[in-house]
């Protein structure tokens, strides 16, 4: 399959694609790159003739933490480039749930933000015990765009603006109760708990896999176009350039070798 920056794609059971966000370093933060590639992928595993589900996972103790704060730096007071690349998330986010096969999130460790966002997309959702999941975005003055129209129609409105307007993290179980996770493994069970659905619905005839997934996902993108420009706007207020500036800010400060001026 073709080599991407920010994913590894293997095959590791007849008829099913490995998909790891391979970021490990940034605990898979989701920059441009990664967004653009996202789209590449789930196009390729749709034109794959021997691919008939897809398993979505995170590279070491992360499956995302979300958006990359320095990517947004760089956009700052860059109204048309904001617009372009929220436009460019929905559309990375909104092309999983496109996706022609299945896609089951395997959810390891952190999945803030972003992240959160992404486990939305997925069709299935399988955690790890350890697995913890936010909307971090009112902690740096946003809101998560995409999710805040997925999130009422996954968990219910009450378990959105929870997340949402707060910040909170919760744990795997929590998010079992809250409908945004199916079921919740071991850590060390996960993956393969994830692979044996995949078998599952590797199984069945493609045809009434890929029609059930469409019908299941029809009409969801209403309210999209006003959450975009929304969350453009919040992109050009002042407190998030000094969210984002105190966020850099303290990690430069956490990662400062000790002795240093």
């Amino acid at each position: 399959m073709t080599a991407f920056e920010r994913f590894a794609v293997t095959r590791p059971r007849p008829g099913v694609a490995l998909v790891t966000i391979d970021r490990a370093d940034k605990l898979n933060a989701m920059d441009p790159v990664f967004f653009r590639e996202l789209i590449e992928v789930t196009a390729v595993l749709s034109a794959a003739p021997d691919v008939r589900a897809a398993v979505l996972t995170g590279a070491g103790r992360a499956f995302s933490a979300g958006g990359d704060i320095d990517s947004f730096h760089a956009m700052e007071g860059d109204t048309a480039r904001i617009r372009t690349h929220n436009r460019l998330v929905f559309d990375a986010f909104s092309a999983v749930e496109r996706c022609t096969v299945p896609v089951i999130g395997a959810i390891n460790g952190i999945a803030y933000g972003g992240g959160t966002e992404l486990t939305l997309a997925c069709d299935v959702v399988l955690a790890g015990r350890s697995a913890s999941f936010a909307f971090k975005e009112a902690t740096v003055g946003l809101m998560p765009g995409w999710g805040i129209i997925r999130g009422p129609e996954v968990m219910g409105r009450h378990w959105t603006r929870l997340l949402a307007l707060t910040g909170r993290t919760i744990d795997a179980a929590t998010a079992h109760r809250a409908g945004l996770v199916q079921e919740v493994h071991p850590d060390d069970e996960l993956l393969d708990a994830a692979l044996d659905l995949a078998v599952e619905m590797v199984e069945l005839p493609p045809l009434a896999v890929e029609v059930g997934k469409v019908f299941a996902n029809r009409g969801t993108t209403d309210g999209f176009g006003e959450a975009l420009e929304a969350t453009a706007l919040l992109f050009t207020t002042p407190e998030h350039k000094e969210r984002v500036a105190a966020f850099r800010a303290q990690r430069r400060h956490r990662t400062r070798p000790e002795g240093s001026g």
